[in-house]
């Protein structure tokens, strides 16, 4: 008969090893859904430059202090809760126009932003346009928004509900205007008092 003698030393620590190697099965199904917060966010960048360009030509600039990322492929959009600036460039690398806002939101897979809260944009010709909301739609190249606008240009301030423009704001249109200023008469009557 044969006889197996073990010594105590020996056997505790396979018998730990093997503890271990048992007791180290986790779904990874059950980890996620433990960690997984669904109002938070996939990814966050912050001081974000994000740089398109179209056949090696910069098109549009986008810089936000706060970029967070939600949601699927279908259904993903980028929130910048901190504030947004775009800027648009012509073929020669100057700027076209800028767009801010303090809130903005990019709908991935429409190629739509909507800037929110004190969007100002402004061309090369010093044109000013002030809006609570505005739509940008990449895909062609278009702004615009059905709510309070105010376009103030060099010789008047134009006021209505809604507008409409390409991204470069140089070729605009403002609907139901409700009021016309004309900047240069003011300033001439205001000379002579």
């Amino acid at each position: 008969m044969t006889r197996f003698t073990f010594n105590a030393l020996q056997i505790i620590p396979m018998l730990l090893v093997f503890g271990i190697l048992c007791s180290c099965e986790n779904d990874i199904a059950e980890i996620n859904a433990l960690i997984k917060d669904d109002n938070a966010p996939l990814s966050v960048g912050k001081n974000v430059d994000l740089i398109y360009s179209e056949k090696g030509n910069v098109k549009i600039k986008i810089v936000a202090p706060l970029m967070e990322e939600f949601g699927v492929e279908e259904n993903k959009y980028m929130e910048m809760t901190r504030g947004v600036k775009v800027v648009f460039y012509d073929s020669l690398l100057t700027i076209a126009s800028t767009l801010t806002s303090n809130y903005a939101i990019h709908k991935v897979s429409e190629n739509i932003m909507e800037a929110k809260n004190d969007v100002v944009v402004v061309n090369d010709k010093g044109e000013v346009l002030n809006t609570e909301h505005l739509i940008w739609i990449q895909d062609s190249s278009k702004i615009y928004t059905y709510d309070f606008v105010k376009i103030t240009t060099a010789d008047e301030i134009i006021i209505g509900d809604g507008m409409e423009a390409n991204q470069d704001f140089t070729d605009w249109k403002i609907f139901n205007i409700t009021g016309e200023i004309n900047i240069k008469e003011e300033q001439d009557s205001l000379k002579t008092e």
